[in-house]
């Protein structure tokens, strides 16, 4: 992956934008969509960048840029503020993270608080943390302080950067699912030169974490012949993973592809063909059900639609050290600029 990709790639994850307050880093995606072909936003907040937009056929590529976060609940009488999770935080990750309190008036860091584990008594120590157990402090001395910076509804994002790692791989926050939108953005810039006889929607979608949300709004607009969902997919190469139940997917080894209700056969069989044709690594998963994605929205869309996923292998989803493989996301790239060239408007998706 070149330095203008990985840039990219750092400057929408390192964006704050929970589901909700997308705005931040949309407003990056945006300006990179632009670049290479016609964009809009729609009521809900969703990037909608367009090439060859009169074909007959629409393929629409959606990755959601909202992340988990938190949100300001109530602000105590001495200052200190509680909060609830924005999509599914696990609650012993929580404790002790910096955190920062966005609004108009600016960042405002702060850190996350419980009872010392020295002032528990033994039952207490048994039992997992809750959400409400722990609180922000911003080093505010009373309500009326910390309302000067902070205010009931702010989003809360934890402190996180984006680092390179050994051998390739890459940790931030946020990797589900700013990978998706990297995915679809990078797509669409890739086949401005190709000779497309099918338009192309590149679709940075918005409240994938609460409810698939943006991608049922944005796909009942564009109404795509195939829709599919880039995001991130479970990893299952690191210590106490049962492969038994969840299938086998390594880092660096390529794009995840999905088998099962939510794939439509035909489209899922032509990604593994492209792959095999154009030697891109890739990994089959098993789908049992419905999918946690937008291919899961997009399906059901209208009438339906010929879905399907394309994942990026991730270490620790849902934390703030989430670890991906840049080669698996260069592939990802590559396998679907190869998927919309081999398109033809009259292609049939009907299993």
């Amino acid at each position: 992956m070149d330095k203008q990709s990985v840039d990219f790639l750092r400057r929408i994850v390192e964006m704050p934008s929970p589901s909700g307050f997308e705005q931040p880093v949309q407003k990056v995606i945006r300006e990179h969509m632009q670049e290479s072909c016609d964009v809009r936003t729609d009521l809900h907040g969703n990037v909608i960048g367009v090439i060859n937009p009169g074909a007959t056929l629409r393929v629409m590529l959606a990755g959601h840029c909202d992340e988990i976060g938190f949100i300001v609940m109530h602000i105590s009488d001495d200052g200190f503020i509680r909060f609830d999770c924005v999509g599914g935080w696990d609650s012993m990750i929580a404790t002790g993270q910096r955190v920062t309190v966005h609004n108009d008036r600016g960042p405002v860091p702060g850190v996350i608080g419980k009872k010392p584990i020295h002032l528990m008594d033994a039952e207490e120590r048994k039992k997992v943390p809750e959400i409400y157990d722990m609180w922000i402090d911003i080093g505010s001395k009373n309500r009326k302080d910390a309302e000067r910076v902070v205010a009931v509804g702010d989003p809360i994002t934890v402190v996180q950067s984006f680092i390179p790692l050994r051998a390739g791989l890459v940790a931030a926050r946020g990797f589900d699912d700013r990978v998706g939108a990297f995915v679809a953005a990078e797509t669409l810039r890739r086949v401005t030169k190709s000779k497309l006889s099918v338009a192309v929607y590149g679709v940075s979608t918005v409240q994938e974490e609460i409810g698939l949300r943006g991608a049922r709004t944005s796909s009942f607009g564009i109404d795509p012949h195939v829709g599919i969902a880039i995001d991130v997919g479970f990893a299952t190469d690191f210590p106490t993973v049962d492969k038994n139940r969840l299938g086998e997917a390594k880092l660096g080894a390529g794009p995840m592809l999905h088998r099962g209700a939510n794939i439509n056969p035909v489209v899922g069989k032509m990604l593994v063909d492209v792959a095999k044709k154009h030697r891109i690594p890739y990994q089959i998963t098993a789908e049992p059900r419905a999918t946690g994605t937008d291919a899961n929205a997009m399906q059901v869309n209208r009438a339906g639609c010929a879905a399907a996923l394309v994942s990026v292998p991730n270490r620790y989803m849902h934390t703030p050290v989430e670890v991906i493989s840049l080669k698996d996301l260069d592939n990802c790239v590559g396998l679907l600029v190869a998927f919309v060239e081999s398109l033809k408007p009259d292609m049939d998706f009907t299993p």
